[in-house]
């Protein structure tokens, strides 16, 4: 099996890059990548929510795995790929070329959610199916009820799969619940990773215990993140506090002019250029793009003066 080292630090959910009329961008991921370094984030789970999964053709998203592949080579990124589909069939064939590409270090997926398992003996079946097309990688369960509408017990689902999947590593936990997040975190002293998806709960998250992180925020403000913890290591708890009030601020101005295009705006406003959205995401209009801007500048998360694109 690849090295099952423990995932830990930040590690961004990336954009998929588009260009204006909507096909992939992939020489975009090389720039992607380049920020994340310099911002001191330590991995990358791509093709997941932030990355628009299920916008994408099963091609597109082979050849956004091949790229991001390319792309960390030589680099301290961890590159861990998203293989969930609503078809089987399809999600075989992401776990096997993710399997066979050499700087994949693990995979991820978040079960089918329009015919959903009714239990968690279900989704540990899905998962061992899936899992069993790239062994020598380390699997990751992806939960996100707030997109997938599964509201299951993680508990009995982290059970299941450590007992029947040999490649089974942990948790990619999406979940507002912080009473699942500390049941997840006891019973994963196993051996388990814990990965928490909740940025603007992240604080929370870190003084429960987790020791990695997966967000789509991390993006645009992981220096934010890293000042969390290091104020939380050194016991000054107010300026983790003031720090993860920004994140809350900064992830309600987005969510208020719909979270996916606005965070990728911001990309741009950072000197990335990933495209628009794919329908049925909509779009922002110039407006909703300058009251983007104001509102990261007066968070002093991006430059004064940052022109609207």
């Amino acid at each position: 099996m690849k090295s099952n080292s423990k995932l830990t630090g930040l590690i961004a959910a990336p954009h998929t890059p588009m260009t204006n009329s909507g096909e992939l961008n992939l020489p975009m991921i090389e720039k992607q990548a380049e920020l994340l370094l310099s911002e001191g984030v330590s991995g990358v789970f791509i093709g997941g929510t932030t990355g628009e999964c299920h916008s994408l053709s099963v091609d597109e998203r082979l050849k956004l795995a091949e790229r991001w592949s390319e792309v960390v080579s030589g680099s301290s990124l961890k590159l861990i790929v998203h293989v969930g589909c609503q078809s089987l069939v399809d999600a075989r064939e992401l776990a096997k070329q993710a399997g066979h590409l050499e700087n994949v270090k693990a995979i991820g997926a978040m079960a089918p959610s329009f015919f959903k398992p009714p239990r968690a003996t279900e989704v540990a079946a899905w998962i061992a199916d899936v899992a069993a097309y790239a062994p020598e990688c380390p699997f990751y369960y992806y939960d996100i009820p707030g997109m997938t509408g599964l509201q299951l017990p993680m508990v009995e689902i982290l059970k299941r799969s450590k007992e029947t999947i040999p490649s089974f590593a942990g948790l990619k936990l999406s979940n507002p619940d912080m009473p699942v997040l500390v049941e997840c975190l006891a019973f994963a002293t196993g051996g388990l990773d814990v990965l928490f998806g909740c940025d603007e709960a992240f604080l929370f998250g870190y003084a429960a215990g987790v020791k990695g992180a997966v967000g789509s925020s991390y993006n645009i403000a992981a220096p934010l993140y890293l000042s969390i913890m290091s104020s939380f290591d050194k016991g000054d708890h107010t300026s983790a506090r003031t720090a993860q009030t920004t994140s809350v601020a900064m992830v309600r101005l987005l969510a208020s002019h719909g979270y996916l295009p606005a965070s990728k705006y911001v990309m741009t406003l950072k000197g990335v250029d990933c495209g628009p959205v794919r329908l049925p995401l909509r779009n922002l209009d110039d407006s909703a793009k300058r009251a983007i801007a104001e509102g990261m500048e007066k968070l002093g998360l991006v430059k004064a003066g940052v022109a609207v694109h």
